[in-house]
């Protein structure tokens, strides 16, 4: 079975086709500068991340989805380069989907009803919804016959119990405007889980983890019994850690405060907190390892942000563990800095070994792509490294829908 995968943003598209036989990535890519009336950016890879990979570059207009996606289509079937011979042995495509408000609890398989709950959300995905739903009907015209799968990213935060969902505001303004916790990341956190357990050997049912999400945006994500018992973000991706340029969660009276003593307006006061703060209003820089080097030459603005992200990650991380009752089996860093940065890592389990977090030195500051332990042997939870994979869970799911949907 061949699973397409296409992310659609609204000036973007990546793109990835798996052969779920083994797993592996036939071809993947991005096209960029979709409706810019300039000349767009199209990188075709090949066999990706393998010794066998080939780079393919395209420049030219690409005045909407549905040119950018023929184009793919032209480059996948080619008879010289292509990994297919024709689009009909693509199986079903899986879209990422940001949100689904208050009505979609799982992935749909795509039809007029599904599509209407994405409009619906459009309010609470703005920048993403309108766009992801542009990819799925683009991809109904290309791909004639070919089912479409609808993943949201919402999808792992609705799991929640209801006291973490909900917000104390007056109910019927919450449920009037779809106000709760969703929670993001939600690809990433489901795939981390599953990979987790099998990892510790346990069944999805018994596995009780805290995932950290950790890059430029970042989320924890809380699992009990194999599904999702508490997150760190909420109505928006704004609440939660520091992140490269989110404030993440703060006194929200500071924002009437920011309008009536600056005047700024909502709009304005969103873009402060979403693209001016966290590390990059802390320090002015978004990149860890700029931040980590300038602390190291004794900047104190980049050591106030590195403490105070750690402290962030901390909070949340104890929470967690009090909402779990201990009962812990692993920790799972993953994605651009929770993969990468072992200081980081290091310093937000120093001094837990009391708890039963003991960390390995030497595991930690080994570099690799690999799904590993970095804890020590007597360790009573294990610390995981595990490279986030949204586009195989996305895939993987688009083919469990898929088999639902023909019982």
């Amino acid at each position: 079975m061949k699973i397409l995968v296409l992310n659609a943003g609204s000036s973007s598209c990546k793109y990835k086709l798996y052969d779920m036989a083994d797993q592996s990535v036939l071809c993947s890519g991005l096209v960029e500068r979709i409706g810019d009336p300039q000349t767009g950016n199209l990188t075709h890879k090949i066999a990706p991340d393998t010794d066998k990979e080939e780079k393919i570059a395209r420049e030219k207009v690409f005045p909407d989805h549905a040119v950018a996606i023929r184009e793919v289509i032209d480059l996948i079937t080619d008879p010289q380069k292509g990994v297919i011979k024709d689009i009909k042995e693509i199986a079903v495509i899986g879209h990422r989907v940001l949100h689904g408000g208050f009505y979609q609890t799982e992935p749909a398989l795509v039809d007029s009803k599904t599509k209407d709950t994405i409009r619906k959300a459009f309010p609470l995905g703005p920048l993403h919804n309108p766009a992801n739903l542009t990819g799925i009907e683009v991809a109904e015209k290309l791909f004639p016959g070919v089912p479409n799968v609808a993943v949201f990213d919402t999808a792992f935060g609705m799991k929640m119990p209801k006291e973490a969902y909900t917000y104390a505001l007056p109910q019927d303004l919450c449920e009037e405007l779809q106000i709760r916790r969703y929670g993001f990341h939600g690809t990433s956190h489901t795939y981390l889980t599953h990979r987790g357990a099998a990892f510790v050997g346990k069944k999805l049912e018994d596995f009780n983890c805290i995932t950290l999400h950790l890059g430029n945006g970042s989320s924890l994500g809380c699992v009990k019994n194999g599904r999702c018992f508490d997150t760190s973000m909420g109505l928006t991706p704004l609440e939660g850690l520091i992140m490269g340029t989110r404030c993440g969660s703060i006194d929200p009276a500071i924002v009437p405060y920011l309008i009536q003593q600056k005047g700024m307006s909502p709009e304005e006061v969103d873009t402060l907190m979403n693209k001016k703060s966290g590390l990059l209003g802390l320090c002015g820089k978004t990149d860890l390892r700029d931040i980590h080097k300038m602390a190291k030459e004794g900047d104190e603005s980049a050591k106030l942000a590195e403490s105070m992200l750690i402290r962030s990650i901390k909070k949340m991380l104890g929470a967690f563990f009090f909402l779990l009752e201990g009962k812990v089996d692993a920790l799972i860093f993953s994605a651009g800095i929770g993969e990468n940065d072992d200081l980081i890592r290091a310093r937000v389990v120093e001094g837990l070994e009391g708890l039963g977090i003991c960390l390995d030195s030497k595991k930690n500051a080994t570099r690799s792509g690999e799904e590993r332990a970095i804890s020590t042997d007597d360790s009573k939870i294990k610390i995981l490294i595990i490279p986030t994979n949204e586009e195989l869970q996305i895939a993987l799911t688009a083919q469990e829908v898929l088999a639902k949907s023909k019982k």
